[in-house]
């Protein structure tokens, strides 16, 4: 089997996979250029995409040139795979501000040294736009079936729960096809890599790029992960796991990963690091919060620096070890002369993101489990105004785990 594909399925990142041999036999003889597409719904991917991503890094560590795709043009219609209802439309600027700061990031984790493997960045937008209607119908549209169409889960799912499916959305997978054969038309694309819910998707491109030039394309695909909880990857109960750190400190998404379930801790090694796998596997005696605090320090590595995992992982001790403040613990000003001068701790909870229902904050404080300076708050209706504490800061806590230095201003 061609080590690409070999380590692919040693990480846990494979599921599917057209003409596997075929595939494994092209990647043996010449390095290949592979896409993944990226919806650019939100301004921040989350965690739910870094396995995409961690595919795309696979592809450079075995000599391949990713391609990454943004989905300019798709993002206007909304991608109808694994959901139950229409995404909403977003206005132009919007999915333009989101293209630029999911490239951010994504250049963050892949590696622009070398002039073989460097990413290829794109928007579909840029040939989707100037697509004619009668032209596309009968040059690209002929070779779709509407029995096949209906027969994809996306497609199926929505229609046996008698939930609605515009025809906007149903062009969705032809149009991701289309994508597929423009790349592999413009950037000799050979591959493409998506989720499992994506299967039909990149099937359609496969089938969509043998009829329309004759050529033999493959697609891959990568399961859902899931925790051992069963739960979905990528949120947690105060919210999602974001990749920007506007969204998401680099100290939380340390602290994320660190309290990954001792289940699940070996799968993350290998799915969300560039460890070898055997060095992972010679892990799997070892201390299991020295493997936590390993994956911490490696995931926020990759996405926040050395120094900002190695700032978390002090702050995290520090404050476990009993210290009122860190110095690296993140930290939020409040101007309270926004909030009359006073804010209620069910207010200054959410406005600080630590959760974001006020229902939720009621039943963790009368768990006990919401404190300021280590003191436990009782009372529903505490209040902080400016004169709250003479160092014009306190330490607001959730819980064991979740800690926030709030500065008064």
């Amino acid at each position: 089997m061609n080590k690409f594909l070999k380590e692919f399925k040693d990480r846990g990142f494979f599921y599917q996979c057209t003409s596997e041999e075929d595939l494994s036999k092209l990647l043996d003889k010449v390095k290949i250029n592979g896409y993944i597409g990226f919806d650019c719904t939100a301004e921040s991917l989350h965690v739910g995409s870094l396995l995409q991503i961690m595919c795309l890094k696979l592809l450079q560590k075995h000599g391949h040139r990713p391609i990454v795709l943004l989905g300019g043009g798709t993002t206007r219609i909304g991608d109808p795979s694994g959901k139950d209802k229409t995404r909403k439309i977003l206005k132009e600027k919007e999915i333009d501000k989101n293209i630029k700061n999911i490239e951010k990031i994504l250049k963050t984790f892949l590696d622009a040294k070398n002039s073989k493997t460097k990413p290829i960045f794109v928007n579909n937008f840029s040939w989707l736009k100037n697509l004619n209607y009668i032209s596309f119908l009968r040059d690209i549209g002929k070779h779709f079936t509407i029995n096949k169409m209906l027969s994809f889960d996306s497609v199926k799912t929505r229609l046996e729960r008698e939930q609605s499916l515009s025809y906007m959305e149903f062009n969705y997978m032809i149009l991701q096809a289309y994508d597929f054969l423009e790349l592999n038309k413009k950037k000799n694309c050979a591959l493409q890599i998506g989720g499992s819910d994506q299967w039909g998707n990149i099937v359609n491109g496969v089938e969509l790029i043998k009829r329309y030039s004759n050529k033999q394309a493959f697609g891959l695909t990568t399961p859902l992960i899931t925790l051992a909880s069963g739960a979905k990857m990528g949120k947690t109960e105060s919210g999602a796991i974001w990749l920007d750190k506007k969204f998401l400190s680099a100290y939380d998404y340390w602290q994320f990963w660190r309290n990954t379930d001792d289940r699940d801790v070996i799968r993350f090694l290998k799915v969300f690091t560039d460890l070898e796998v055997n060095e992972i596997d010679n892990l799997q005696n070892n201390n299991i919060n020295e493997l936590k605090i390993l994956l911490a320090n490696k995931t926020t590595t990759m996405l926040h620096g050395k120094k900002a995992a190695q700032s978390s992982e002090k702050a995290a001790i520090e404050i476990f070890s009993g210290k009122s403040l860190s110095s690296n613990m993140p930290s939020m000003k409040i101007q309270t002369k926004d909030f009359d001068n006073k804010i209620s701790i069910l207010d200054l909870v959410i406005f600080s993101k630590l959760e974001n229902s006020k229902s939720e904050v009621r039943r963790l404080i009368r768990g006990n489990a919401v404190k300021i300076d280590n003191q436990i708050i009782t009372d529903e209706k505490f209040i902080i105004d400016k004169h709250f504490s003479s160092k014009n800061y306190f330490k607001l806590s959730i819980g064991k785990k979740r800690h926030l230095k709030i500065e008064l201003d």
